[in-house]
Formats: structure tokens, sequence, C-alpha cells
């Protein structure tokens, strides 16, 4: 062989080294993994695989054409299984036939060498470069199965209910949801799918509220559209009016929020505002914004020039801290909308989880819209302190709190309260027969007298954190006579969605039952024996298994999969174990969460996004928390630094002092080496529901991979993953879903009828809040805060950012 000849042939023999041992540290991971997911009862193909690859290895670095075909029996084989297990799912294909494939293209590269060695001449026989073919081409088709994300149709689209009453918002948006029934409906229809590739930006307006080093922001707001003005409220409670045509600003008013009173992050997801009837036209605070802050305030001020309302409690802000208990910064904070009802404004506030029984009351109070004096409390665990606690006493500690919106129905003088969990979500035996009576309920209460009227528990003995994090919507929906019933809906974040008469809380929709699972608890006498379920719809999934762990090649799915089996999981009501983690599924983030459900009334359609990830939790012994160094959130200056520690894979741990156990939550189970998660997409998605039926019409994955990928690197990937998504949609009568929610930060307008997307547009970050539609000078606008959230990993921005047809 001529010097020319030897130095062309030195890649080659370079390359049939490097491959083959990359080939066996892949097999060796494989192998030893594979073995030990045997050895805990799961799948046997990693070790046979893996330990045909390690001999394919040595086949190869021996020279052996055997070697390449043991790695093509290795293939084909890994195909079949793949399709066995699976079948045509391309995410589900992804770390079974992709990582193998590779692996094989490998082995046939070092053909040249290979050849050369056993005499023959050419560099490529028609066998290997069929091999090489064959896994383009099986690549390829893997790619257009990916590629391939429109959303699956289940049934025909009802016809509109041309009889049925276009109610929703119009040219304001004047409540959170839209009116005051919350359907997230507007009937502005200048939009249309026709035209929504004409969509672009009308004006971007910076709050100029952003995070200072070491805080953490996700505002989530929803902005209310009243005559010319936009009104707002930014992370840190500031509240702004807009001018709703240019995004010019008005007026601003700062109650001066301390950082230390961020609780998770600082959030303020919207206001309300009130007209009193008794004031003159002329008089200040004629019309008031009511909102609340994050040190415990509730404010009042002008709209029309954002002064303080001097006829509102002491200097237009009232002190909702008054008989909570100790003051702790971040413990106890009001981050949603307040809602009116009547002329009572109902707020309650977040409570942070998992951090001593003896937490601040989860008492909800109503307040006069005038002069911000408190008109009754609903004290979940006295309710007797409904004029307020005796002197020198609070309201109960520790009980359920709200933190979601509530919604009122002005006719009946009732207001829909979404009662959360007890303040240790993980462990229960410690709970009052109240607690256990009303939490994770929808709770009907009179605005005139603060008594409860009616109640349903979507949860009994919740000890999984699904509390009640949506706002319910009021409709009409047809009852046993088949006549329109003033009617509420209430979804939830175990996936139920469910329909009351609004007035009894009698159900209009089938109401189920299943049983409770005891598997690995470690208080089975608390854990309840049955749990109510929705027989007209739910957003919950089948059950996981084995098969639907993930990653991006066969190693990182292996070790969840080993994970998987190293579990306790019996179903979506599997109860907290101390033993080994446990699976839970969904997880705490929902099915529904605050961005709750959007309803078109005239085409009897329900839009729902959702989240579809499970959890990986493990109860924490006390002692082990103590030497952990876990800290409850009053034990330190820096609280928010200490009212959680770290576990293992990055995983949160909270004390829940005084409760037996400590809790470390996984939330989104992610692969201790990629950081992806642990199961297979979609991660969320968006489901349409024919409401008078309860049945799907369409469903598909809400979300692309363009910002998520191992490692934390951006795929940059198009195709629809379906991720992890929070904050809800907007229906429109022109045939559009407008949402952001998902974490790929875009803002998109989906066709009602299909579900396909048809306009999308980059945020500057998340849109993790409830976007609104308004119209202006004749002209539609579609809107949305685009600010990030910190939960979410989306980023931080001040962008409020409006949309309109361009001319």
């Amino acid at each position: 062989m001529s010097t020319t000849q030897k130095q062309a042939a030195l890649p080659w023999r370079i390359a049939a080294t490097a491959f083959p041992l990359f080939i066996g540290a892949f097999a060796l991971a494989m192998a030893f993994g594979g073995i030990w997911l045997i050895a805990v009862g799961g799948s046997w193909y990693y070790g046979l695989a893996g330990l045909a690859m390690l001999l394919a290895t040595v086949l190869l670095l021996r020279r052996k054409r055997a070697g390449q075909t043991l790695m093509a029996v290795v293939w084909a084989a890994s195909l079949a299984w793949a399709l066995w297990e699976v079948g045509f799912d391309g995410w589900g294909l992804v770390p079974r036939v992709v990582g193998v494939t590779v692996l094989f293209m490998l082995a046939l590269l070092v053909s040249p060498v290979i050849n050369a060695a056993t005499g023959r001449r050419r560099r490529f026989d028609a066998p290997q470069t069929g091999g090489l073919a064959l896994s383009v081409l099986t690549l390829v088709g893997l790619g257009l199965i990916v590629a391939n994300d429109a959303p699956s149709q289940f049934g025909p689209m009802p016809a509109p209910d041309d009889a049925a009453s276009a109610t929703g918002a119009g040219a304001d948006w004047a409540a959170y949801g839209g009116d005051d029934k919350a359907q997230r409906y507007t009937t502005l229809k200048q939009i249309t799918p026709a035209n929504v590739g004409k969509l672009q930006r009308a004006f971007v307006f910076h709050t100029g509220d952003l995070p200072k080093p070491g805080e953490r922001y996700s505002p989530a707001n929803t902005p209310l559209k009243i005559g010319n003005d936009l009104i707002m409220c930014s992370a840190k409670n500031i509240l702004i009016s807009v001018d709703a045509a240019t995004g010019r600003e008005k007026w601003r008013f700062d109650p001066k929020v301390p950082s230390e009173a961020i609780p998770h992050a600082a959030v303020c997801r919207g206001v309300v505002t009130y007209t009193a009837p008794q004031l003159s036209e002329n008089a200040a605070c004629k019309t008031r914004v009511i909102g609340t802050t994050l040190d415990a305030r509730m404010v009042a001020v002008d709209l029309r020039d954002g002064k303080p309302c001097a006829d509102f409690g002491v200097n237009g802000q009232v002190d909702l801290w008054q008989d909570i208990g100790k003051k702790v910064p971040g413990w106890y904070a009001p981050t949603n909308t307040p809602t009116l009802v009547r002329d009572v404004v109902v707020t309650g506030a977040q409570v942070r989880d998992g951090q001593h029984t003896d937490a601040p009351s989860g008492v909800i109070r109503g307040f006069n819209a005038v002069t911000g004096q408190m008109a009754w409390a609903w004290d979940l665990g006295n309710q007797d302190n409904v004029h307020g606690p005796k002197p020198g006493q609070t309201y109960t500690r520790g009980t359920p709190n709200m933190w979601a919106a509530a919604v009122g129905d002005d006719k009946l003088g009732l207001v829909y309260l979404p009662v959360a969990n007890a303040s240790i979500d993980y462990v229960g035996s410690h709970r009052t027969e109240l607690e256990k009576k009303y939490a994770d309920s929808l709770v009907a209460v009179d605005v005139s007298t603060g008594r409860d009227v009616w109640h349903f528990q979507a949860l009994r003995h919740d000890l999984w954190d699904y509390d009640l994090g949506s706002q319910p919507t009021l409709l009409d929906y047809p009852g046993a006579d088949g006549k329109p019933v003033a009617a509420i809906l209430l979804p939830t974040k175990q996936g139920d969605i469910y329909i009351f008469d609004r007035a009894t809380g009698k159900p209009l929709t089938p109401v189920g039952s299943v049983n409770g699972s005891k598997l690995g608890s470690v208080e089975p006498d608390f854990v309840a024996a049955t749990q109510p379920t929705s027989g007209w719809h739910s957003l919950r999934k089948r059950p996981k298994t084995e098969a639907d762990m993930w990653g991006f090649s066969p190693v990182d799915q292996l070790m969840c999969r080993i994970q998987f089996r190293n579990s306790n999981y019996d179903g979506y009501l599997t109860p907290p174990s101390v033993d080994k983690p446990w699976i839970q599924y969904p997880g705490y983030n929902g099915g529904s969460d605050w961005g709750s459900v959007a309803i078109d009334p005239v085409r009897r359609v329900l839009i729902a996004n959702y989240n579809d990830v499970p959890n990986r939790n493990q109860l924490v012994p006390r002692a082990q928390a103590d030497a952990m160094g876990v800290q409850p959130i009053y034990a330190s200056k820096d609280a928010n630094a200490k009212a959680a520690g770290k576990g293992e894979g990055g995983a949160s741990v909270y004390p829940q002092v005084k409760a037996a156990y400590a809790i470390s939550v996984n939330s989104g189970w992610r692969n201790i080496g990629t950081g992806v998660p642990c199961t297979a997409p979609p991660y969320g998605g968006i489901r349409a529901i024919n409401l008078d039926t309860g049945k799907t019409l369409w469903d598909g994955p809400l979300g692309t991979a363009r910002r998520n990928g191992p490692f934390g690197i951006a795929s940059g990937i198009p195709f629809n993953i379906g991720l992890p998504n929070n904050g809800g949609s907007v229906v429109t009568a022109g045939g559009l879903v407008f949402i952001a929610a998902a974490t790929d930060n875009l803002f998109r307008a989906i066709d009602i009828k299909s579900g396909k997307t048809l306009w999308q547009d980059v945020l500057p970050a998340g849109g993790q809040a409830n976007p609104i539609s308004y119209e202006i000078n004749g002209e539609q606008y579609v809107l949305i805060a685009a600010t990030g959230h910190a939960f979410m990993e989306t980023g931080n921005s001040d962008a409020i950012i409006a949309y309109k047809l361009r001319k």
C-alpha cells in the first residue's frame, strides 16, 4: 500500500476503533442498567440488547463482519420490540429507535477497515449500503411521524345554538374571566380563521416591574379593559392604567410592596372594579379599582386618576393581616383577583405550603366595596367567627385557604369559593373534622350573611395537594327536564370536570366513585376508601406503565424505567410513602390549574388546556429532614431561601413542622441525567369538549420543543411535543382560541373547529396568564401579559403585548 493510500485509510482505521468503543460504552450502560431493571421486575430488552452489543463491540474491534451482523440483528429486534411496545407513537419511538439506529450506522461505517481485513476491495458492499439506507429511511420516517402533530379528531363540532344567548365580553373585558360568568368568551368576531394571519403587534407596554437579584417573579396578570382604559397590576401589585388603543400610560399607583413579602414568587393575577351607585357621577372613586397586595393589604384607587379612595378603609387601604396572627412575610399573601358580588368584595390568600401545621388561617372574607369594612368572614375552623374572632384570638390556624379566583352570582347573592387543602398537604391524620369535610370543596356562600349554603367536596382526605386551583365558570345547562338551569362548572387538578345547579349544588352531570389505594401508606386509617369522579368528562389519562418512561436515548429511558419500578404506584390515588418514592399522576400542577377553562356558549364547546406530567415524591422522616437543615419560612430572615431544601434529583424538600414527616417533591419528575421529564410526551395539551354531551371533539399537544432539550439546551425543534402549560385561553365569536400558557413562549391562535394552529408569535417571556380580547375605535384587539413565570422556567419580562389586524 502506498503512502497516499495509507494516509487515506488512516481516518477509517481511527473510526474502526473509536466507533466500536462508543458502541461499547453505550452497551455497557445498557447491560448494567438492564440487569438492574430485570432485578426489579422490568423489561428484559435492555439487558439482552446491551449484552449483545457488548459482544458486537468485541467483534468489531477484532475486525469481524459478525460484529456488523450482530448489530443488524439487535437493530431489527429493537425496531420490532419498539413497534410492539408503543406502536407508531412518534415520541415513544424516539428513545427506542434513534439511539440503536445511530449505533447500527456507526457499526456499518467501519466497513472499509473490515473489508480490507477480509481482502475485499470495496469499501461498502451491498448489504452494508442497504443497511445504511435502511437506517437513514428509519430516521426520516420517524421524523415524519413526529412532525405529524395535528390534533386528533374524535367527533363533529356541534351545530351552533342560534337561540343561545350570546352573552360574554364585548367591547370591554370587565372582569377577570371576561364577564361575571367567567366564561372567557368574547362576542367580538372581526378576527377570524380567514384573516388571523394578518394579526400583528399593535403596541407593547412595559410595566417597569422586573425582579431584583434573588427575587422570583410569576406575574400571570390578566388586565381589565374598561372604556378606553386597560387596568392591570404588576408582580409587586403596582396598579397601572394604560390607553387601550395606544399603550400609553395614564397613571400608576405603587403600594410599595417590600421584597420580603414575596411568597414562592411575586404574583398578581388581576383586579376588580366597582361603580358605587350611591355616589354622584363626579364623586371621587365613583368607579374604583380594587386589588390586593403580597403583604396582605386591600387597596382601592380611583379609576380615573389612580388616587387612593379616602372612603375605603384607612386612606384607601384595608389591613388583611388583621386577626391572622403573627406576621411572617411571604407566608400569607393574596395573589389572585378579588371577586365582586353585589357590593361585597371577596378575597382569600395563598398560604405557603408545607411549612407548619400551625400556619396562618385560610379564612375567606368579604368587604364592603365602598367603605372597606369587613362584611363577614368564612372561617372553616370556627364558623362562629363570621364577624371576626374574639379579642386576643385569631382566625383558626392551619385551615384550608383559597388561593384561586372565586366567581359570584349577583342574582342569587352567592359567591362560589374553590377551597384548597389544609396547610400540610401530604400528611393528614392531625386534621380536624371540619377540615376533612370542607377541604378541596366548592363552597357556595351567601354574601349577605357569610354562611355557606352548599358545598361539593371534589377530593376526600387530600394527600396530594390536589387543591382547587381553577376559577369556576357560570353557564346555562340542561336540567332533568331539558330546560336550561343556572349552573356552575368546576374543573379540578385531578382532571375531573363537574357541573352543578348553582342554587342547590345538585349535580347536573353524573358523579361516580372509585376506590382509593393504601399502597405504601404511612397512615392507612386516614386514606379515604372512595373518591368522587366525574361521569361527564375527565382530562385524566390512563395510568402510567413502565413503557411510558422516556428519554432522548435508551440509557436515560432505562434510568427512568428503573425509577418507575423502584416507586410505589397504584394509579392517581397512590398515597404518600416513606419506604420508597411514590408516583403522583397527574402531578399537583394538574389537570386544570389557574387558567381554568373557556366556554363558547353559542357553539356549545368547552376549551380546556391541561398538564399531563407526574411528580415523584417521598416522605422524609423528621430526623432526616432536621439533619438536612430544612427550615420553615419563619426560621430565617432569608425566608424564601430557607422555606425549602434540596433533595435528590433537584427535588424540593418542605419541612411540614409538627407533622411526622417532611416531604420531598420532584415536580415534573425529571431524569437526573438529562433534566427532561421521565415520562413520554406529550406533557400537556388542549382539548375541545362538546358541552352538551361531555364528549371530546378534538385533542392535541400544546407547545413545541423549541426552548426545550436535554441538559437544559434548547433544541429548536418546531414540532408540537406538548409541554407543561399554565394560564388559560380566550374563545372568540370569530371562531378562534387564543392561548399562550405553554413553556415554549409562543402565543397562538387555534381554529376552534379543527384544533389547528393558524397563527403564532414568539413572546419575550412566557405567557402564563389568561389573554383578553376587546374592541376600541372599531378594531378588535387581543392582549397577553408576556411576563414569564419562575416555576414554569419561562424567563422574566415586563411586556404587555396587544395585537390587531394589519390594515
